[in-house]
C-alpha cells in the first residue's frame, strides 16, 4: 500500500437535511390477510404501530432535494396502485421521478395494500388506507422541505447475524425455512446524520432480511423486527431511525412463522445492538484517520492520527431502465378461470397474487424494470422494486470495494423475486413465484455495474 493511499474516513454527505416521521397505522378492520396458510382476514391487536418516515437531501436549504419515504408495509400485488400513490405524491410536490424512492420495509404483518381486494373481509377499507398514505406523504415531504437544517451524513458497514439463508433443500424438497448449512449475507449498513453541532437527527440501517417473524397464525399488526429495532436505536441515540430492506431474496430471520410478537422484538433488539454497536465505532462526521509515520519500539509502529477533512457536498440522481426477460405467463384469462374454480384457499392465494402480477405485466417477452441510483457525496444508494438475492448486492459491493454501497429492494414498486440462474433448474418458491425468466438477475447486476461505473464518486 501506498503512503499516500494510507487514510481511513467514514465517508458521506455534507448538505441540508429534513426530517419528518407519521403514524400510518390502519384500523384492525381493514384486510389483512397476507398468508395463505393464515385462517383469519383481520388482525386483532395491534403490537407496534405502523410508521411513515421522510428524509429529505439536497446541497443546500434551497435546492432541489431527494426526498426518501420509508413506511412499514409489505408489498405491491397491484403495480397499478403504486404508480397511481407516487404518481399523486411526485404531482403534488412537483418532483420528477428520479427524485422520490418510496421503500418499503416488507413487514408481512400489515395490511394488505392490494386495491383489487377490495371485495375480501375488510377490503373496503384498503382504497380509503392507500389514500391516506398519499395524503400522510404530501404531508411528510412538505414538512421537510420547511425544515432543512445543515448537517452531516456518514456512513459505515457493520454485521449482525440475524439474516439466515431460507432456502432449505430437504432430500430434494426445496422448502423456504432456515436452512443452517448455507451461509447469509449478514452486512449491516449504518448511516448517521448529525448536525453541525454534534446533534444526531437520525440513524439509516440498511440491513437485508425477510420481516417473517410473525406469520399465519399471528393476530397482531405489527411491523416485525424493524419496529423494536427502530426503538431500541431512538432510545440509545435520541434520534429517529429508518429502515431500508436490502437485498433479502433468500434471506429472513433462523427463528420465524411465529405467533409470538415477543420474538420479533428479541430479532429487532438483536438487529437494534448491531446497530449501536458499529455507531459505537464510527468515526465523528468530517475527521479521518491518517498515518503520520513510524515509532521504532520493540517493533515499528505505524501511527495513525485523527485529522479533519473535507466532506463531499454533491448529489446526483440517475434513474435507468433494464429490460428483463420473462417466463411465458400465460393468457389472463386463463389464470381468470383457474382462480374461480380454485377451491383451495392456499392454491387460490396463489393464483389471484399471479393474476395481479401477469395484469400488470402483459404478455410481452421482457418487461421494463428500473433502477434508481443515487450519488450523496462518497456513498452510493442503489434501489429498485424487486426481490433480488443478497448475491446482487455483494457482486455490487464486490466490484466496487472502494466505495459504500446502500442496496435497497423494494424501492418504488414491486413485481416478484429476482434468484440467480443457478436456481431455476429447482422447484422452489422464488422460482415458481417470479414471473422473471432465467438469467434476469445476472442482467440486472451487469446494468447497475455498468451504471455504477459512471456515477462512482
Amino acid at each position: 500500500m501506498k503512503k499516500q493511499e494510507l487514510v481511513d474516513t467514514c465517508p458521506g454527505l455534507q448538505g441540508f437535511f429534513g426530517l419528518a416521521e407519521a403514524d400510518i397505522t390502519p384500523t384492525l378492520d381493514i384486510y389483512a390477510r397476507n398468508w395463505g396458510a393464515a385462517k383469519q382476514d383481520r388482525y386483532q391487536e395491534i403490537h407496534r404501530p405502523l410508521c411513515m418516515q421522510c428524509l429529505a437531501i439536497s446541497t443546500t436549504k434551497d435546492a432541489k432535494a431527494l426526498f426518501l419515504l420509508t413506511a412499514d408495509l409489505g408489498w405491491w400485488k397491484n403495480a397499478a396502485d403504486e404508480q397511481q400513490i407516487r404518481q399523486a405524491i411526485l404531482s403534488a410536490c412537483q418532483l420528477t421521478e428520479d427524485q422520490l424512492l418510496l421503500c418499503l420495509s416488507h413487514t408481512h404483518a400489515g395490511p394488505v395494500i392490494c386495491s383489487t381486494d377490495y371485495d375480501k373481509p375488510g377490503g373496503e377499507h384498503i382504497v380509503p388506507y392507500l389514500q391516506l398514505l398519499v395524503e400522510k406523504a404530501i404531508t411528510l415531504i412538505r414538512q421537510c422541505t420547511e425544515n432543512k437544517v445543515s448537517a452531516k451524513l456518514t456512513w459505515t458497514y457493520g454485521t449482525c447475524d440475524l439474516a439466515a439463508n431460507r432456502d432449505l433443500d430437504l432430500e430434494g424438497e426445496m422448502l423456504v425455512g432456515f436452512n443452517p448449512v448455507d451461509a447469509a449475507d449478514q452486512t449491516l449498513l449504518v448511516g448517521l446524520l448529525e448536525k453541525d453541532n454534534g446533534e444526531k437527527l437520525a440513524v439509516l440501517v440498511n440491513y437485508a432480511c425477510h420481516p417473517t417473524t410473525l406469520a399465519h397464525e399471528n393476530i397482531a399488526l405489527s411491523p416485525d423486527y424493524v419496529g423494536a429495532m427502530r426503538e431500541l436505536v431512538r432510545a440509545h441515540t435520541g434520534a429517529a431511525c429508518l429502515f431500508l430492506q436490502g437485498a433479502s431474496g433468500e434471506l429472513a430471520p433462523r427463528e420465524q412463522y411465529v405467533a409470538d410478537p415477543a420474538i420479533a422484538d428479541a430479532h429487532g433488539r438483536k438487529l437494534g445492538y448491531a446497530v449501536l454497536s458499529t455507531l459505537t465505532g464510527m468515526l465523528p462526521a468530517g475527521e479521518a484517520l491518517l498515518y503520520t509515520g513510524k515509532i521504532p519500539s520493540g517493533a515499528d509502529l505505524a501511527v495513525w492520527t485523527r485529522a479533519e477533512y473535507e466532506m463531499p457536498d454533491t448529489i446526483q440522481a440517475m434513474l435507468l431502465t433494464v429490460d428483463l426477460p420473462l417466463k411465458p405467463l400465460g393468457a389472463v384469462e386463463e389464470i381468470e378461470q383457474a382462480w374461480t374454480n380454485c377451491q383451495d384457499r392456499v392454491l387460490k392465494d396463489r393464483l389471484w397474487r399471479k393474476l395481479n402480477t401477469l395484469r400488470s405485466l402483459g404478455n410481452g417477452n421482457t418487461a421494463k424494470a428500473k433502477l434508481w441510483i443515487w450519488k450523496l457525496g462518497a456513498v452510493l444508494l442503489v434501489a429498485q422494486p424487486n426481490e433480488t438475492y443478497a448475491c446482487y448486492q455483494q457482486q455490487l459491493r464486490a466490484a466496487f470495494p472502494d466505495t459504500i454501497l446502500a442496496v435497497v429492494n423494494i424501492a418504488n414498486g414491486y413485481i416478484g423475486y429476482l434468484p440467480p440462474a443457478s436456481l431455476y433448474a429447482k422447484t422452489m418458491y422464488a422460482v415458481e413465484q417470479t414471473p422473471y425468466a432465467k438469467g434476469a438477475l445476472e442482467i440486472l447486476i451487469e446494468s447497475t455495474i455498468s451504471a455504477l461505473q459512471t456515477i462512482k464518486p
